[in-house]
């Protein structure tokens, strides 16, 4: 999602999405996407220039002899192209067919007709919510992180990869969807959402009482960066006290974002993020422009909701002691994916290499630590109270 480059091959940090196949019920989710200069050759790099597709032909030529039912050339190359990228095994790597491509460029245009919740999955493989996206349908029906979803319209999710989810849950909107969820390891829920065309904003802010800025940033899109800039001048011409930075159940997005809004506190040349294959450093972002908000004091809020960009941007500005972190440990998605056109409007989202915190880190699985830890209950979140905000309001207070 981002003042992305526009090439034929892009990267993908992901939700998002393990455990994170960084897609949104509606929104993309991040999944940190970023722009390669290099042609990846990694690990798999030995496998035979050409498969031998005998065998392939034979099981080709026993469905045309024997299926009893219709089929086309475009459903069964399609499966094929499909089931090339499942045979990795790894739930960031995904093949888009043209409608599905269209799909997955609309979720990062920010605008898109969904439930507005991203999904991923466990280390287990059971699908399941990261977060939902304020204000959807999906958040006010009462989905929440962690929830494992078990059934979608009564079909069992077993086996499902995220993107045959994230398929049978979006849907025009004004339709309904119907979600049976697994809470807490025990507690058996069923939620009918009707789907909306949603348009979100990445950044919202304001002053508040004792003269913090607030800024939320909800997930890192094409805007966020314009955004956050702008919000971050606002408070420095009003002096503000502190400024707290909420990324609370943001799910990712564009890398370039995230390497940009954490630029507005780091100085020039500053690290905030290594990408390595194996071993070895194929790229390193630093951080640049005029830093508008360096030497305010700030608190950045994560929760489990918390993932791939924003995560980015939580352990750069924390290890380079430009912020401290109040809330729940992050989700943990520490993986790149390479976004590779093929020309006829499908892609292939593969997982190039792994991120690394300036510290020297990779949270993939992990997470990233606050520096306090304030949990926040239902009964909390029902009662309209937020401990965590209230933590990160008294901390700034205290500073002189």
């Amino acid at each position: 999602m981002p003042p992305t480059k526009k090439h034929r091959s892009t990267s993908l940090i992901g939700v998002a999405v393990l455990v994170v196949a960084v897609f949104v019920l509606g929104l993309n989710v991040g999944n940190g996407r970023i722009t390669l200069p290099w042609h990846h050759k990694g690990p798999s790099s030995n496998l035979p220039s050409r498969l031998d597709y005998n065998s392939v032909n034979q099981v080709y030529q026993s469905l045309k002899d024997n299926y009893d039912g219709k089929l086309s050339a475009q459903q069964l190359e399609d499966g094929l192209k499909h089931g090339l990228a499942a045979a990795t095994k790894d739930p960031y790597t995904n093949y888009f067919n043209a409608q599905e491509a269209k799909e997955f460029d609309e979720e990062i245009s920010n605008t898109f007709s969904g439930v507005g919740a991203q999904l991923g999955q466990d280390s287990k493989g059971n699908l399941e919510v990261i977060a939902p996206i304020a204000g959807t349908p999906a958040d006010k029906a009462g989905l929440k992180s962690k929830d494992l979803i078990a059934e979608i319209n009564g079909e069992s999710t077993n086996g499902m990869s995220v993107d045959d989810a994230v398929s049978k849950i979006r849907g025009k909107a004004g339709t309904k969807v119907k979600l049976s969820v697994i809470r807490d390891k025990s507690q058996s829920l069923t939620f009918v959402i009707t789907r909306e065309n949603i348009t979100v904003p990445s950044v919202k802010s304001k002053i508040l009482d004792g003269n913090i800025g607030y800024i939320q940033i909800t997930n890192f899109a094409p805007d966020t960066t314009e955004a956050a800039s702008k919000a971050v001048e606002q408070f420095k011409q009003a002096n503000v006290k502190g400024i707290i930075l909420d990324m609370r159940n943001n799910p990712g997005g564009l890398l370039d974002s995230a390497v940009n809004v954490s630029s507005l506190w780091l100085p020039n040349g500053k690290n905030i993020l290594k990408e390595k294959t194996g071993n070895t450093v194929v790229k390193s972002y630093e951080a640049s422009g005029d830093n508008p908000a360096k030497g305010i004091p700030t608190v950045v809020l994560i929760n489990s909701g918390s993932a791939s960009a924003s995560e980015i941007t939580a352990g750069a500005l924390r290890d380079n002691k430009a912020a401290y972190l109040i809330g729940e440990k992050s989700y943990g998605k520490g993986v790149v994916q390479q976004l590779i056109d093929f020309g006829d409007g499908s892609k292939l989202k593969v997982t190039v290499a792994s991120w690394y915190r300036p510290n020297g880190q990779n949270i993939n699985k992990k997470g990233v630590n606050p520096d306090q830890t304030v949990k926040m209950s239902a009964d909390e979140v029902k009662a309209g109270n937020d401990p965590q905000l209230q933590a990160a309001q008294d901390y700034l207070s205290k500073i002189r």
